[in-house]
């Protein structure tokens, strides 16, 4: 009996306090919007499906797991980013001065803005990579590389932008 009692309590604690959610993120009860504009591409390198996919996956990084409803324009939050970099460079070179791993390397620039508490601003770069076999060429394993550099960066995203760690 005291058990439940002493966990009615700390979960009565959690929800009183407004801002702690289960999923990590730490958002206040009066922040209700956001808004995720299209990731623009200003990386040298082309990758034509690269922006659509980092917005899809903040996009929905954002519907699952926070109550923000997503709007066009005016959301109390608002995730601007760009592209930045998309690079591949040798990582490992063989004796005979071959290359032996590429590495991937994305890089996304942030500016995330809370409109009702300015002190929750974030302006940074993000940058995440893949390693893969220099007999590979790029075009082989491009798809599947940038779904798990995509993957990495909209995490580090959300970490720091709405669960602020």
């Amino acid at each position: 009996m005291k058990r439940i009692i002493i966990a009615a309590l700390l979960g009565l604690m959690a929800v009183s306090c407004g801002i702690y959610s289960f999923t990590g993120t730490s958002i206040q009860p009066d922040v209700k919007t956001i808004t995720i504009p299209y990731v623009e591409y200003k990386a040298l390198r082309v990758n034509p499906s690269l922006s659509n996919l980092v917005t899809e996956a903040l996009q929905d990084k954002f519907r699952k797991l926070t109550s923000l409803e997503q709007v066009d324009v005016d959301g109390d939050l608002e995730l601007v980013c760009e592209i930045t970099g998309y690079d591949v460079k040798a990582t490992a070179i063989t004796a005979d001065e071959q290359a032996a791993q590429n590495r991937l390397t994305v890089t996304v620039k942030v500016d995330f803005a809370n409109k009702k508490y300015p002190e929750d601003d974030v302006s940074k770069t993000f940058s995440a990579y893949e390693d893969f076999d220099a007999t590979q060429s790029l075009d082989a394993v491009e798809g599947t590389l940038c779904d798990t550099i995509v993957e990495k960066l909209v995490e580090d995203i959300f970490n720091a932008t709405v669960a602020q760690w």
